[in-house]
């Protein structure tokens, strides 16, 4: 199985590592892939460029073998849809199952997406969430796809649901470029070397 973790990075901190751990780990991924969006449809643009969030990523992820960077949204123009790209992630690795990470507030505006029911046809979703979570109120679509068991995931290519919980850090993009607007040290939430990176390129000074 391969993990999919797409989102912004902008830029990538110690929340989004550490969740992209225990999930290889728990399911025994082949291998995980973060991908940055090139535009993000459902959210502002971010405030780095493509570029720069690669780079950042890149940097994050260089001791850390377990956990790959793929940049196929930033190599095509246009809003960056997820099923788009599980579609190509599929001609790559037809032999694999994939498995879709989106955090529990993406769930709440997963009917918003782009065919949004399709990645179901492409993928399983984890939905990850906070520990002691309780998962109620589903809609029948999603019902019919819940799975209480990791091994249901393996036993079939894709159209499973699943939660998943993850040691949770109050971390977010938004906060640490605040305090970076601030002038305070974001420091401990993101790698040594993206914070070099950002005070070198002098990224999210202003708005």
């Amino acid at each position: 199985m391969i993990g999919i973790f797409g989102g912004t990075f902008d830029p990538i901190h110690y929340g989004h590592l550490r969740s992209a751990l225990e999930v290889k780990e728990v399911f025994g991924l082949t291998k995980l892939l973060l991908i940055p969006s090139a535009q993000p449809p459902h959210r502002t643009q971010p405030e780095a460029t493509a570029t720069q969030r690669l780079q950042m990523l890149e940097l994050a992820v260089s001791n850390h073998s377990e956990l790959s960077v793929d940049a196929r949204e930033l190599a095509h123009d246009g809003p960056s849809y997820m099923v788009d790209t599980l579609a190509s992630l599929s001609e790559d690795y037809p032999q694999e199952s994939l498995l879709l990470f989106i955090g529990s507030d993406a769930f709440k505006y997963l009917s918003h997406w782009h065919q949004w029911q399709r990645i179901f046809d492409l993928a399983h979703i984890v939905v990850l969430t906070r520990p002691g979570t309780e998962i109620d109120h589903l809609e029948a679509f999603f019902k019919q796809r819940l799975c209480q068991q990791l091994t249901e995931l393996a036993s079939t290519k894709a159209g499973k649901l699943y939660f998943q919980p993850v040691t949770s850090l109050d971390i977010s993009a938004t906060a640490i470029r605040q305090k970076i607007i601030n002038q305070q040290n974001p420091g401990f939430l993101l790698p040594d070397m993206v914070l070099a990176y950002i005070k070198q390129h002098q990224l999210y000074q202003r708005h």
